[in-house]
């Protein structure tokens, strides 16, 4: 009776945790997601999606903790009553199936996976991982052992059957996972000058550990607690993460150009007027980023748009005192880019209201780059793919 009594109990801590674990991560999620919808999606920044995804999993997790708990405290209910009555009782701790602990490594495979995901998108990856994370490969290198610890977990699931510790592959990718996490937080906490978080995520990172270790053992309420206390606490490291990268865009409001993306569009109005515009999407403006353009700097722009996409992207520019008349050019006056590039802000950000330290500075070195040679050479900084050309009405 008192083994009854304990499973009863236990049950009943699973169900409360699984409706804690349900609604906080749902909530979770959908903050995440409302971040992202505000303010990433307009920089095209697909990180903290991974990152909402990952805490969704914990809220499938939930799910199942709340359906086994309450199957658990009917069938030990059961028992109980039938214990009274005299009759034979059944082992009320095989409730917990094979096939239920398989769901929840599913779904813990799937929160890992979305976190390395994630991680591409930081913008603080340490040198020592960053070619790793930023190469090709990076989606086979996770994705492999993701497939190769998913199959016995499947296997698991469908067949009812526990292989023992082979079955527990979503712990191992998990401890992978956390490695590459925890680097990757504290470097970032570390570039934004946020020391407490750093020290904070380490702190988090060890608890994670802990918890995945006693998710091997038969402690099942300190494995519930440690799980708990994770779970909050990476949930809350998310938000600060998050929150210092919204401190960070309100600090340089001018992107790195592999956030910016930059588009032609031509239009007539009622007179029959052509209008000149260019997008520059990525950079928080009073216009979402549509620029009315003078023809010579719509042309001065597309011209090194239309360089981009070819195997030499390079314009020249007219050296000082060169009447050669012979020769030409590609850009007359260096002048004309410091007026492009006025004009480029004037249609951000209210005229007057940029500096040359926030404004000018930063979106000359995002968009342009000068030859490291000192040929009088400059090209857009901007790789093909984040360039549309269209000019057509």
């Amino acid at each position: 009776m008192e083994f009854l009594t304990e499973q009863l109990s236990n049950f009943s801590i699973l169900s409360f945790y699984g409706k804690w674990q349900l609604v906080v991560c749902s909530f979770a999620f959908i903050a995440l997601i409302g971040i992202w919808w505000h303010i990433a999606r307009k920089l095209h920044d697909y990180g903290q999606i991974w990152l909402a995804l990952s805490v969704l999993c914990w809220s499938f997790s939930g799910a199942i903790d709340i359906y086994e708990g309450q199957i658990g405290i009917e069938k030990v209910t059961k028992e109980i009553v039938m214990l009274d009555q005299g009759k034979v009782t059944s082992d009320p701790s095989s409730t917990s199936t094979a096939s239920i602990q398989g769901w929840k490594s599913v779904f813990s495979l799937f929160n890992s996976l979305f976190i390395l995901m994630a991680l591409p998108w930081f913008k603080y990856i340490p040198a020592s991982i960053q070619p790793m994370v930023h190469s090709k490969f990076w989606y086979a290198i996770i994705g492999l052992p993701f497939l190769f610890s998913l199959f016995p977990t499947l296997h698991k699931l469908i067949a009812n059957h526990d292989l023992g510790l082979i079955s527990e592959l979503d712990v191992y990718y998990a401890v992978l996972t956390l490695a590459f996490l925890g680097y990757v937080l504290w470097s970032s906490f570390i570039h934004r000058r946020l020391p407490i978080l750093a020290w904070l995520s380490v702190v988090c990172i060890a608890i994670t550990f802990l918890a995945q270790v006693f998710k091997l053992t038969e402690n099942f309420q300190s494995a519930l607690l440690l799980s708990g206390i994770f779970k909050t606490s990476l949930i809350m490291l998310f938000f600060a993460l998050a929150l210092s990268w919204v401190k960070e865009l309100t600090e340089n409001i001018i992107p790195e150009s592999n956030k910016i993306w930059l588009g032609f569009k031509v239009s007539k109005n009622a007179q029959g007027k052509y209008l000149y515009a260019a997008t520059l999407e990525g950079i928080p403006s009073k216009n979402q980023g549509s620029i009315r353009l003078t023809p010579g700097h719509y042309e001065l722009l597309y011209r090194f748009a239309s360089k981009a996409k070819d195997k030499d992207p390079w314009l020249e520019i007219k050296p000082k005192n060169d009447e050669r008349l012979q020769r030409s050019y590609d850009i007359q006056d260096y002048n004309e880019i410091k007026r492009l590039l006025v004009s480029l802000l004037d249609g951000l950000f209210e005229k007057g209201s940029w500096t040359q330290n926030k404004h000018y500075e930063p979106l000359k070195t995002a968009l342009f780059e000068m030859s490291d040679k000192r040929e009088r050479k400059i090209k857009l900084r901007l790789e093909p793919e984040q360039i549309t050309l269209k000019k057509g009405v």
